[in-house]
């Protein structure tokens, strides 16, 4: 049984933020069936939309007008906060009771915050950090980390199930499912991490990558990071699937986190060390595995497509 309602019973949905994600998000939703209206900062963006059948805008508030649900999928709370609230921001042009479903990973305190203020002004915000890469977004077959109030589950749901193949439902109160978030957040960017200290060292050891890849994937050290991320060092293709900068500030989060509650996190601070490094090198908007790079720059060790230090 198709797990989307029949189109007539579908509304409007605005999807603020075309990247990677979001584009891929507003594709789902328009094969479910709702009318979309995009909008994005980048020009070529819009046009591509419009060709693939959505309605484009050229505010957050005029994307936002008349519409039931909207997604705001930008890069991170600060972004969140201009697109909602700034200048011609989305909540001021939404009908009453209609919902903000908020994707972006943030702390969870900001994320309550950015509740209270949308809820104060007669509309519904759902937490709802987002995983799957820009491949299962676009198959509407994300992860989704929700957490809100019964009234906004209940009034994003049909798109909901549009994105995600998955939604967990984590709590009534905003916040919770971006604290979940942080948690998947910091693993992965220790995981990226060691995946990446892992292959430089089997290179600076001289072994056959494309074999340590084989068998590591096969044994009880394979992670999903090391299995998705590393064939990116063994073809020598940085092009950003996810970025370092995105771990930069996700990790960073993690640490904020982590002080507030004195609580110690030295294994992601030391991933977070390596984050930066790259990123001060200026591979911040390289693909994350680029880490690689920064420990073959410290030992020596040459990778496929690095030039040897």
């Amino acid at each position: 049984m198709d797990k989307h309602p029949p189109a007539a019973t579908l509304g409007k949905v605005a999807v603020i933020g075309l990247g990677a994600m979001g584009y891929g998000m507003a594709l789902s939703l328009l094969k479910a069936g709702f009318t979309v209206t995009g909008y994005d900062l980048v020009a070529a963006r819009l046009a591509k939309f419009t060709e693939d059948g959505g309605r484009i805008a050229q505010t957050p508030a005029e994307a936002a007008k008349d519409a039931d649900i909207v997604v705001s999928v930008v890069v991170n709370a600060q972004q969140t906060e201009a697109v909602l609230f700034g200048e011609a921001g989305a909540v001021a042009a939404m009908p009453a009771g209609a919902v903000v479903v908020s994707a972006a990973t943030m702390d969870p305190a900001v994320a309550r915050r950015l509740a209270e203020r949308v809820e104060k002004d007669g509309k519904l915000y759902l937490d709802a950090p987002i995983s799957g890469g820009a491949k299962r977004a676009a198959e509407g077959a994300l992860t989704i980390l929700a957490s809100g109030s019964r009234a906004a589950f209940a009034k994003a749901r049909p798109a909901l199930d549009a994105m995600a193949a998955k939604l967990y439902e984590l709590g009534e109160q905003a916040g919770q499912g971006a604290a979940f978030k942080m948690v998947n957040q910091l693993l992965a960017g220790v995981h990226i991490a060691a995946a990446c200290e892992a292959i430089t060292f089997a290179a600076r050891h001289g072994l056959d990558l494309a074999k340590v890849y084989e068998v590591i994937t096969a044994s009880a050290g394979n992670s999903w990071m090391f299995e998705n991320r590393m064939p990116h060092v063994l073809e020598g293709d940085y092009t950003p699937k996810s970025a370092v900068d995105i771990f930069v500030k996700d990790l960073g989060i993690v640490q904020d986190m982590a002080r507030t509650a004195r609580f110690p996190t030295p294994v992601a601070a030391a991933a977070l060390q390596m984050f930066l490094a790259a990123s001060g090198s200026g591979l911040g908007r390289d693909d994350d595995s680029s880490v690689a790079r920064i420990y073959a720059g410290l030992s020596g060790a040459s990778l496929p497509g690095v030039p040897h230090p």
